[in-house]
Order: structure tokens, then C-alpha cells, then sequence
């Protein structure tokens, strides 16, 4: 028995270095830690059992059978993180650049379908250079069978992709179709063809970070949620967001003790609105001041940053926050804030996280740029996604809420289950200059008239008391009030319930 188990320990011991000790050391040398380094540094200390340690692929064509390792390039297995049980896949690139195979596609497929049979999160670490080219069509095979499984578990499991090095080719799209996705600056990037390739069909010269790093895809593409100087600080971070996030769409939102009152209050955010309406303030000071401990997970934080989107927590448990963020932009919804939400939101909705909703919108950003873009249907999608969720929906209105804009951010018509207004909110189709001199356009001739009637139409229309008579407006509350109302509101709404018409499913607009 004693040689059996020094046999054992030999093999792990070949499988753990992986491609060896001068690659690990080249995969040092340029700033990145090896799968398994990243997945200790993800994982609770020591809670990782790691499944299919020995697997090698079949490969015979172009000398193949004469290099194998065990492994086959991916690490995978289980553990926790705060001890919450997750999946992981971590692609390493000290074997074979981390390429996909027909086994090394089976690895990750098993912890696939382990994460769905056990409704558990799963988090895969990129770095590889795409399909196996000696392996063919074989690999091409192997990417399917990942891809029909992201879809399967979207919507069921959270699923998480770390770029952490090269990601090209087929395996850009599995990280497309989860629902997060993390880059490192200057180490990563995703593209779907590399410089080389760009530069022979279209005569571009462009870098991999040009065409595909950190910067493009959490500013320009929105590709990715967010980016970090290194693999630690990403592999971090992640541990925070998988604290936010329920393990599927039926365990409902975690729980964790918080030391803050829900019936704080806040004097200071009696004087947030500034007295001028056309002057700015961050929204994301209410938003911290709300949340328990100050504690926000951003999402999207470089990207569209005329709307906020993040997770914090109320009493302990997880909420969606949205915001539209008047230091941008004065707030307006364009094509890409509308996107960015409508995104959000639907993850929210479905997990059965309840989503707060701070709202400040001038109206959608007009211009030809944006109607030529397909402003229509992309603020179609947040105004979709309102509409069809069925989680507790709670608004505040702090300032201007103007136009159809009003009616998108989760107004009481599209779903809003509580709807609260701060004093200084102005709910109008539109503000009260434009609105006079349309009115009164006979009168433009006459400045006293037209001050005069604009006037009388922010004292008749821009207030929240028109839309309170109504009922559109559930109340209208104090500021410093906002954290106690928010959490009662969210406490009373815990056991709602919603039903939805039988249909296979929707048609959103794309």
C-alpha cells in the first residue's frame, strides 16, 4: 500500500506543476498567478476538492500523442467562498497556452452540469488562446457543449468569467453569455480575432489592448462589469460579489449580520439637492448612505455612468440599487444607460432580488446619434424590464422625473410596488421652460408673460404633490427618512407574489 499512495502522490504532485516549472515561472514574469494559485486565492483556505486531476486528451495528429499532460490544461472542482459552496473551471496556460480539447472541454462541461444539479454559483478563470488546432473540429464540438450549458444554467445559477489573460476566439463567447464578467488591466483582453488576423483582412494595425484589453470593453463595449490592477485584487473582489448574489434563482438572497439601524436616519441628505435645479450632485452619496455600513458593489461602474447600477444591502439582505447619476449628463437616459440597466434589472428579477430605484432624469438624450443608434428600442429594453419583473420594486423620485423617461424608471404604471417622492421631486412631461413655450408660443414676444407662466406652471406641475393626488406617488417623504422607509418598504414586500401569464417565452426587444 505505501508504494500505491507514493505512486498517487507522484502523479499529483506532476499534475500540480502543470506545464512545468520554467512556464510557471514565464506566467510569474508577466504578472499572473497559475490556475490553482487563483483558485487558493478565490476559494476559503483548504476547501477545494478538485475533480479530474488525471484527464488527457486522445489527440494523435501532428505528434500530439507524444505530449500529454495531466490535466489537459483546466483546473476544476468545488469549494467555498465564506463558506457558500461554488464551482470553478480555471484554464491554465502553462499547458498548452490553456487551449480547449475534446477532454479539456469535458472537464469543464461535468462542473457545469454539477453546478446546475446542485444550484450552485460557478466562476470560471480565463486565460487561454482558444481552440486546439490540432484537435479540429473535436474542439470546436467541445466549445458547444460549454456554450448550450451557459444557456441552460442563465437565469438558474449565477455564472461568473475572470479574464485573466488571453481570451480569444471560441472562448470569448461562453464569458459573453454568463452574467458577469471581470477583466485585469494590461494582462487581459477578449476579442473574438487577434491583431494578426484583424491586420491581414482589413489592413487594421491595432494591438491586443487597442482591440480588446480592459479599457475598451469596461468603456466603449460594456463587454465587461468592471476591471482591477491585478489578479489578487480581482480574485477579491469576486469573493465580495459572490457574498451579494444567491446561489440560484430558488435559495433566495443571502443574509449576513449587519450592525446598522434600518431606522437610521440621515440629517445630511436634507440639503442634497442643491437649491439650483440645473446643478449637479452624486447620487451615489444617497445610495451609501442608504445601504447598510456604506458597503456598495458597483457594476459597470466606467461605463454609462449617467446611470449607477450595483448591489448593496438592507437589513442584512441583498437589494439591486439603479440610479440615475445627475453628475453625468444631468442623468439622461441614452442607448447605452438603457442597456446597462435593462441588464441589471433582469439579472435582479431573476434571482429575486428586490431592486431600489433613485430616480433624477431630465428626459432621454435627444440628437441623431442617439435615434440613428436605436434609442427607441434600447430604451424599450430598461422599460421591458421594469415591466416584467415580478421582485419588490421601490422608487424614489428625488428630483426631475420628466417625460416617458418618468414613466421607465419603475413608475407605479410599469410595476413599481412602493413609490416615494422627496419634496424637491418635479414629475412633468417635460421641464417648465420648454413646456411655456410650447404652451404660450403666441406669447414669446412678451418676456413678463412668459416668466409669468412659467411661474405658475412649476407651482401647478413641478411638484410631487400632482402626482401624489393621483396615487402615483405612494407618499411624499422627508430625505433624512429615506433609509427607514426603503427598509420597511422592502420588509412588507418579502412575501410578495406575482402571476404571470403561460407563455413559452418573451420577445424582448434586442
Amino acid at each position: 500500500m505505501k508504494e500505491i499512495l507514493e505512486e498517487l502522490e507522484n502523479r499529483r504532485g506532476i499534475a500540480r506543476l502543470g506545464g512545468g516549472e520554467r512556464r510557471i515561472d514565464a506566467q510569474h514574469a508577466r504578472g499572473k498567478l497559475t490556475a490553482r494559485e487563483r483558485i487558493e486565492l478565490l476559494l476559503d483556505r483548504g476547501s477545494f476538492e478538485e475533480f479530474d486531476t488525471f484527464v488527457q486528451h486522445g489527440c494523435t495528429d501532428f505528434g500530439m500523442e507524444n505530449q500529454k499532460i495531466p490535466g489537459d490544461g483546466v483546473v476544476t472542482g468545488w469549494g467555498t467562498v465564506n463558506g457558500r459552496q461554488v464551482f470553478v473551471f480555471a484554464k491554465d496556460f502553462t499547458v498548452f497556452g490553456g487551449s480547449l480539447s475534446e477532454a479539456h472541454a469535458r472537464k469543464i462541461t461535468k462542473i457545469q452540469d454539477m453546478a446546475l444539479k446542485t444550484r450552485a454559483p460557478i466562476i470560471g478563470l480565463f486565460d487561454a488562446g482558444g481552440a486546439r488546432i490540432q484537435e479540429g473540429v473535436a474542439a470546436l464540438g467541445g466549445y458547444g457543449e460549454v456554450f448550450k450549458r451557459n444557456v441552460i444554467a442563465s437565469g438558474v445559477i449565477p455564472q461568473i468569467s475572470l479574464i485573466m489573460g488571453p481570451c480569444a476566439g471560441g472562448d470569448v463567447y461562453s464569458p459573453a453569455m454568463t452574467d458577469f464578467i471581470f477583466m485585469v488591466r494590461d494582462t487581459s483582453y477578449m476579442f473574438v480575432t487577434g491583431p494578426d488576423v484583424v491586420k491581414t483582412v482589413t489592413n487594421e494595425t491595432v494591438t491586443a489592448e487597442e482591440l480588446g484589453g480592459a479599457k475598451v470593453h469596461t468603456t466603449k463595449t460594456s463587454v465587461a462589469d468592471g476591471s482591477y490592477e491585478n489578479d489578487v485584487e480581482m480574485l477579491l473582489q469576486t469573493r465580495r460579489l459572490i457574498d451579494f448574489l444567491p446561489l440560484s434563482n430558488a435559495s433566495g438572497v443571502p443574509e449576513w449580520p449587519s450592525f446598522d439601524d434600518p431606522l437610521r436616519i440621515d440629517e445630511s441628505l436634507d440639503t442634497l439637492i442643491p437649491d439650483n435645479p440645473n446643478k449637479p450632485y452624486d447620487i451615489k452619496e444617497l445610495i451609501l448612505k442608504t445601504v447598510d455600513e456604506g458597503d456598495f458593489f458597483e457594476i459597470q461602474a466606467t461605463y454609462a455612468k449617467n446611470i449607477v447600477t450595483g448591489f448593496g444591502r438592507v437589513e442584512g439582505r441583498t437589494v439591486g440599487f439603479v440610479a440615475n447619476q445627475p453628475m453625468v449628463l444631468a442623468g439622461v437616459l441614452d442607448a447605452d444607460a438603457s442597456r446597462k440597466a435593462a441588464r441589471f434589472v433582469r439579472f435582479c428579477d431573476a434571482f429575486e432580488i428586490p431592486i431600489v430605484t433613485f430616480v433624477d432624469v431630465p428626459g432621454f438624450l435627444p440628437g441623431t446619434a442617439q435615434e440613428y443608434g436605436g434609442l427607441i428600442k434600447h430604451g424599450a429594453k430598461l422599460l421591458f424590464a421594469y415591466s416584467q419583473a415580478t421582485v419588490p420594486l421601490v422608487t424614489l423620485i428625488t428630483r426631475k422625473a420628466f417625460g416617458g423617461a418618468y414613466d421607465v424608471m419603475a413608475s407605479k404604471h410599469v410595476g413599481g410596488d412602493v413609490n416615494y417622492a422627496w419634496p424637491t421631486a418635479q414629475i412633468a412631461v417635460m421641464g417648465a421652460k420648454g413646456a411655456v413655450e410650447i404652451i404660450f408660443r403666441a406669447d414669446m414676444g412678451d418676456p413678463d408673460k412668459i416668466a409669468e407662466q412659467t411661474r405658475k406652471y412649476e407651482e401647478r406641475f413641478l411638484s410631487p404633490f400632482v402626482a401624489a393626488e393621483r396615487g402615483y406617488i405612494d407618499e411624499v417623504i422627508k430625505p433624512h427618512s429615506t433609509r427607514r422607509r426603503i427598509a420597511r418598504a422592502l420588509a412588507m414586500l418579502r412575501s410578495k407574489k406575482v402571476e404571470q401569464p403561460a407563455k413559452k417565452h418573451d420577445n424582448l426587444p434586442l
